[in-house]
């Protein structure tokens, strides 16, 4: 081996760095001379860097300040030694760039979120106190478990504006669930006061939406989650508000006077309009939901400053946030709602909603800067999601192994801890239904609510989902339950992921039995909460890795593979779920997994 940044032999500090660290790279093989060849993101040449020859390696020190660099050794023949495939050093004529990250000194993630586990409410659909309610003329009541409307108006819209029930008070009723779920981290879709069921539009950022409860009632959800241990993270959708908002007011539902009726308004600065009132930028085309000019410093006041909305309701015990679309948010605003944040409460949370790689994203030409310190503390955990779904799936784990590599290279470590580990959402299929092995191409809505599945379909998909559970629980970051999954609900695109949970089937759910002791093998073992993780074996179907600290250490093998594989060791081990013990050799059988730990 040439080079590898994860082995402290050659990089002395795994993952991203902080601006004090001096670096020492070690560079080995059989060569004249090496120049560490670094370039700063958004410079146009590298700065290189003389090795010095040692017995057995060449090696140099070097810090970095905060930001984001790109690496890669020239050597004497000419060529060069960069990135490959599971990040081992590959000699090429072209350079291949190694990443590194480097953050300010007193970058900190929050304590509380590590070794939980976060769940997911979408709030009209998780539980209904059957508190009477006034439904105004503009939405409709349904009855719990029906398929939520789909299908457009005679206009060509879907107006998302069928409701269910589903309120505070019924959160409150469900919290020992919760509880018994292992949860310790409620996030909830928007609670705001809104037209639509999903609440993403916005109306009045100060007033929780009267289907959902009172403030008063808000408050009592935190009371009672503090009472049982839970931390909750509000929804901050910062970068539109609906057309129907006391903002914007096109539909004149407000009393106030909305930037759609008048230039007059306080808020018209706050929208971009082509052709007042008719023409205005708005999120994806989407008319009813008119995007805000985030570099106002009057909307940025109204949402960071004293009295604003984090402040508001963070006082209030709120205890994170998940900054929505915050790809598309300014930074200066992002860390004005991270210092207004951790102002109120130095331990406070704040999520991005991030598809991609979250160190290295560029969005709308812009390099982020969301893990060096002064933005982010997590982000939703795509790229993992979906290389667990595909290895399930296609049972080769070659790019989950190269994405969680990336990541522990990328990220710094408090962020590995603290990711929010997705497997779905409520933008996403359900896990489920992911998992299912059926051609999907060309199906409309209500082909997808109407099909059917065998039983051989059925169980396949139960399985592969007991799998990307125990990888979503072992692994680093945070396991998220989208509520639903944990008994198995299915569901392909929206909003036929956001049905109503079925009460119902929590009764000897085996999925639910699943997840309960993937919560009970998470509280026991301090790994999970910070360990380090080691691949041990990876070849297609076979994953096997361990996390580690100080004091303990617990090995995951899954065997997605047609044939049955051995492992040899020194010692006596036992497995979590079966509590069979193993005496220097372990057989795992062929699509089949194990959890192995060393008693005492």
């Amino acid at each position: 081996m040439f080079y590898n940044p994860l082995d402290k032999n050659f990089k002395s500090v795994i993952g991203a760095v902080k601006e004090s660290d001096t670096v020492t790279f070690r560079v080995k093989g059989v060569f004249d001379s090496v120049l560490l060849m670094c370039k700063k993101d958004g410079e146009d040449f590298y700065v290189s860097y003389a090795m010095t020859k040692n017995e057995d390696c060449f090696s140099c020190d070097i810090k970095f300040d905060k930001g984001l660099y790109f690496y890669n050794f020239k050597l004497s023949n000419g060529k060069y030694l960069g990135c490959g495939d599971r990040l081992n050093g590959v000699v090429t004529d072209q350079p291949i760039d190694y990443q590194l990250t480097s953050t300010v000194d007193d970058f900190n993630t929050p304590d509380w979120i590590k070794g939980g586990i976060i769940y997911q409410i979408f709030p009209d659909r998780f539980c209904s106190s059957l508190k009477e309610q006034q439904i105004p003329d503009h939405k409709i009541l349904r009855r719990w478990g029906e398929t939520p409307y789909y299908l457009p108006n005679e206009q060509g819209e879907v107006l998302n504006n069928d409701f269910f029930g589903g309120d505070i008070l019924g959160i409150i009723s469900k919290l020992d669930y919760l509880v018994d779920l292992g949860v310790n981290t409620l996030y909830l879709n928007p609670i705001f006061e809104a037209y639509s069921n999903h609440r993403y539009d916005t109306g009045d950022y100060n007033k929780i939406d009267r289907l959902l409860g009172s403030l008063e009632d808000f408050s009592l959800l935190i009371k009672e989650c503090n009472k049982r241990s839970i931390k909750v993270v509000l929804d901050g959708v910062f970068n539109h508000v609906g057309a129907d908002s006391v903002y914007f007011n096109k539909y004149n539902r407000y009393g106030e006077l909305g930037a759609y009726q008048s230039k007059e308004s306080p808020y018209y600065p706050w929208f971009n309009f082509t052709t007042f009132p008719d023409e205005y930028e708005s999120w994806w085309g989407i008319k009813t939901l008119p995007q805000v000019n985030e570099t106002n410093l009057k909307y940025q006041d109204f949402i960071t400053g004293a009295d604003g909305v984090i402040e508001k309701y963070t006082k209030l015990g709120v205890s994170g946030w998940r900054l929505d679309v915050v790809d598309e948010l300014p930074s200066q605003f992002v860390k004005k709602i991270r210092d207004t944040l951790k102002r109120i409460n130095p331990q406070g949370l704040l999520i991005g909603e991030v598809w991609e790689d979250a160190s290295n994203k560029i969005s709308y030409g812009v390099r982020r800067e969301y893990f060096q310190g002064l933005e982010l503390d997590s982000v939703m955990n795509y790229p993992l999601k979906d290389a667990i779904i595909d290895y399930c799936k296609n049972r080769d784990c070659n790019n989950l192994v190269n994405v969680i590599l990336s990541q522990i290279d990328h990220y710094p470590n408090q962020v590995l801890n603290s990711l929010m580990n997705i497997l779905s959402t409520h933008d996403t299929f359900r896990l489920l239904s992911a998992l299912l092995d059926v051609n999907l191409q060309g199906l409309s809505k209500t082909q997808l609510d109407r099909l059917q599945f065998s039983d051989e379909q059925i169980e396949n998909a139960l399985f592969s989902q007991k799998i990307a559970s125990l990888l979503q629980f072992t692994l680093f970051g945070v396991p998220s339950i989208y509520y639903g999954d944990e008994i198995s609900m299915h569901g392909f695109i929206d909003p036929l992921n956001r049905k109503c949970f079925e009460w119902d089937k929590i009764d000897n759910n085996q999925t639910l039995s699943w997840y309960k002791s993937l919560a009970k093998l998470r509280s026991s073992f301090s790994v999970f909460k910070d360990g380090e993780f080691r691949l041990l074996k990876a070849d297609r179907g076979l994953f096997v890795y361990s996390r580690n600290n100080a004091s303990e250490g617990v090995m995951v093998a899954v065997n997605l593979s047609n044939a049955n594989v051995e492992f040899e060791f020194t010692g006596t081990l036992k497995e979590y779920f079966s509590q069979k013990v193993y005496d220097e050799v372990i057989r795992l059988e062929a699509n089949s997994f194990g959890v192995f730990y060393a008693e005492g």
